[in-house]
C-alpha cells in the first residue's frame, strides 16, 4: 500500500500528530508512506528528519497577531491562484490512499483525481455534536470544507458520545519528572508580553519556547529557547506545568504525562476557545482569556496535575487504514475508548460542557 499523507504544517501539533503516525505505519510491512506539508515557508520547518524526503508547498494558513488571528491579513497572504494551480499539479496516479491532517491541497487533488481519502484530525471532531465556542457561520463553513475528504476520523479528549477517537500522543519510555520550573509555549503572543507577564513571580523558574529566540538566554527568572522539538519534548516531561495557547496536540501530551496547565486561547480562533473551554469543564486544565497575572498566581498554587491514560492510537489507526476496511469504525472506536482512564479528581460531567 503507498500513502500519500498530507499534513497541515501551521502548527506544530499536526507535525507531531503525523510523526507519531509515521512511526506507527513502519510497524507494517509493505506501506510506504509520503509526507506532505503546507502552511509555512519551507525553511521553517525543523526537526523534520522522521519523514524523510518530504515535499512542501504554500499552502493556506491563518495570519495572527498579538495573540489574535486577523481575517483581513489571512485572506491578503493567501495565494489563492497558487492554491488552485498546486491542487491541479499533485500527481496522485501512484497513491492507493491519501491520508489528511487538515491540509487542503491533497485533499482538494484526491477529490478531483478521484483517490480514496480519510481525514484523520482534531478538527474533524467539530463535525459532531462536541462542545462548541466562539464559532460563527463562516468558521463552520471553513471547517466543513477546508479539506474535503471521503472518510472522517475526529480526535478529542473525551468521547461526548459521538463516533470520535481519543487523542494521538506520543508514548514516553521514561517517567515524567516533576522539577521546579514551569514551561511556557506561547507562540501566538508576542513575547515581550510573555516576559512581562512571568518576571514579577521571580520566586519562580520559567522556560520559554518561542519562534522569535534564535539563541539561549536568560532574562531573570525567565529561560528562554529557540524552538527545538528534542530539548522541548525533555523540559515538558520534566516540568511542574505548562502555560500554554489553545491548541491540540500540546495539551494532549500534557494531559498523558500528568501536567497541570493554564491555557490562554487564540481570541478570534473558535478551536482554541473550545479547547480551553472543554478542557475547564473536564476539570483537565486552567484558562485564562488574556495574558492575566492573576490567573497565573492563581494556577502556580494548584495542586500538581494528574494523568490521563491513552492507549496507543497511532498504531490503531495505522492498522485500520492498511486493514482498508473504512467503512467500519465502530470497534475502533470502542476498542479504543474502553482503554481511556482519567484522573479519579475529574468530574466529567459532559451535560453540562456548552455544545453548539
Amino acid at each position: 500500500m503507498k500513502i500519500l499523507y498530507g499534513v497541515q504544517g501551521t502548527g506544530n501539533g499536526h507535525i507531531a500528530r503525523a510523526r507519531a503516525m509515521c512511526q506507527a505505519f513502519r510497524q507494517h510491512t509493505g506501506v510506504e508512506v509520503d509526507f506532505f506539508f503546507t502552511g509555512r515557508d519551507a525553511e521553517k520547518y525543523f526537526s523534520m528528519e522522521e519523514f524523510g524526503d518530504y515535499q512542501t508547498r504554500q499552502g493556506m494558513s491563518f495570519s495572527t497577531a498579538h495573540g489574535k488571528v486577523r481575517y483581513g491579513k489571512t485572506a491578503i497572504n493567501n495565494n489563492m491562484v497558487r492554491v488552485y494551480k498546486d491542487i491541479q499539479e499533485l500527481d496522485l496516479s501512484s497513491y492507493d490512499v491519501v491520508l489528511n491532517d487538515f491540509e487542503p491541497i491533497s485533499a482538494w487533488a484526491a477529490k478531483k483525481q478521484g483517490v480514496p481519502s480519510i481525514s484523520i484530525s482534531h478538527q474533524n471532531a467539530f463535525r459532531y455534536d462536541v462542545p462548541l465556542k466562539g464559532a460563527s457561520w463562516l468558521d463552520k463553513v471553513i471547517m466543513n470544507h477546508f479539506a474535503p475528504s471521503d472518510y472522517y476520523i475526529g480526535l478529542h479528549w473525551y468521547h461526548f458520545d459521538q463516533p470520535i477517537l481519543p487523542p494521538i500522543v506520543h508514548t514516553t519510555h521514561s517517567p515524567p519528572c516533576l522539577k521546579n520550573f514551569f514551561l511556557i509555549y506561547l507562540p501566538f503572543e508576542l513575547l515581550l508580553d510573555t516576559i512581562n507577564l512571568v518576571e514579577r513571580f521571580s520566586y519562580h523558574q520559567f522556560i520559554c519556547y518561542h519562534p522569535d529566540i534564535t539563541e539561549i538566554e536568560q532574562h531573570k527568572n525567565l529561560q528562554l529557547r529557540p524552538l527545538c522539538r528534542d530539548s522541548f519534548q525533555e523540559h515538558l516531561r520534566t516540568c511542574a506545568g505548562v502555560i500554554a495557547n489553545g491548541g491540540f496536540e500540546l495539551p494532549s501530551e500534557a494531559l498523558s504525562l500528568g501536567k497541570k496547565m493554564l491555557l490562554k486561547p487564540l481570541n478570534g480562533q473558535f478551536e482554541q476557545q473550545s479547547n480551553v473551554a472543554t478542557l475547564e469543564q473536564l476539570g483537565l486544565a486552567s484558562g485564562m482569556e488574556y495574558l492575566d497575572p492573576s490567573a497565573v498566581r492563581q494556577w502556580i498554587d494548584e495542586a500538581p496535575g494528574e494523568k490521563v491514560i491513552y492507549p496507543d492510537v497511532a498504531f490503531a489507526i495505522s492498522a485500520w487504514v492498511v486493514a482498508g476496511h473504512w467503512e467500519d469504525q465502530r470497534s475502533l472506536f470502542d476498542t479504543l475508548w474502553s482503554q481511556v482512564s482519567y484522573p479519579s479528581r475529574t468530574e466529567l460531567h459532559s451535560e453540562s460542557i456548552l455544545y453548539p
